[in-house]
This record gives C-alpha cells, structure tokens and sequence, in this order.
C-alpha cells in the first residue's frame, strides 16, 4: 500500500528558505498527480501547489506565487516543494498527497519565525 513520508521541514527566519521532500514506500509516484498542502492552527487545511504526473502542469495558491515551486525527481520518485522567502504566515504543517487517491503523508512542521 503506498505511502507517503514528508521530510525537510524545520524552524528558518523570514526571508530564508526550505526545501521540502515526499517521499513514497509501497508504491510509486512517478505516474500519479501530487500536491502539497498546509494547515496552520486554528486554520482550514489548503492547497499549496499541485502538480500532474508528467509534471508539464502546475498550480499554486495565489499567496506562494513566485516563492515557492513544486517540482518532481523522477529517477528518485520523489516530490518536492522548494519554498523562498518565507514568512510567518507561512507557518504551519505541510502535507504531501497523492491526488486522486486521498494518500496523505503525516505532515512536517515549517516554523518561520524570527
């Protein structure tokens, strides 16, 4: 059964940068649609960004635009989200998925915070 495990995350300034990993055990990612999505507390879990299988198509939240990328290693089936310039509104636990499937990772926590 495929799971998913996220890794990378931890606590970084404003203006400082992440680079976040999701990788799969019991199955592939290589041919599915991922996302990445965060729950700060108190908040509503959201999109992130979202990627389809040959990565040709992309789509992310309108407060991430330009800082943050999604981007897949297909030799190491992994997925990862790059995340630049961060901010404190940023903080919160970010989940990789693979779409479709509701295969949810169990969350890395991203603290931004002077």
């Amino acid at each position: 059964q495929l799971q998913l495990v996220e890794s990378g995350g931890g606590l970084v300034q404003p203006g400082g940068s992440l680079k976040l990993s999701c990788t799969p055990s019991g199955g592939g990612l290589n041919s599915r649609a991922v996302g990445w999505f965060r729950q700060a507390p108190g908040k509503e879990r959201e999109k992130v960004a979202c990627m389809n299988s040959n990565a040709r198509w992309t789509n992310y939240a309108d407060s991430v635009k330009g800082r943050f990328t999604i981007s897949r290693d297909s030799a190491k089936n992994t997925v990862y989200l790059e995340m630049n310039n961060l901010k404190p509104e940023d903080t919160a636990v970010y989940y990789c998925a693979a779409l479709g499937v509701g295969i949810w990772g169990q969350g890395t926590q991203v603290t931004v915070s002077s």
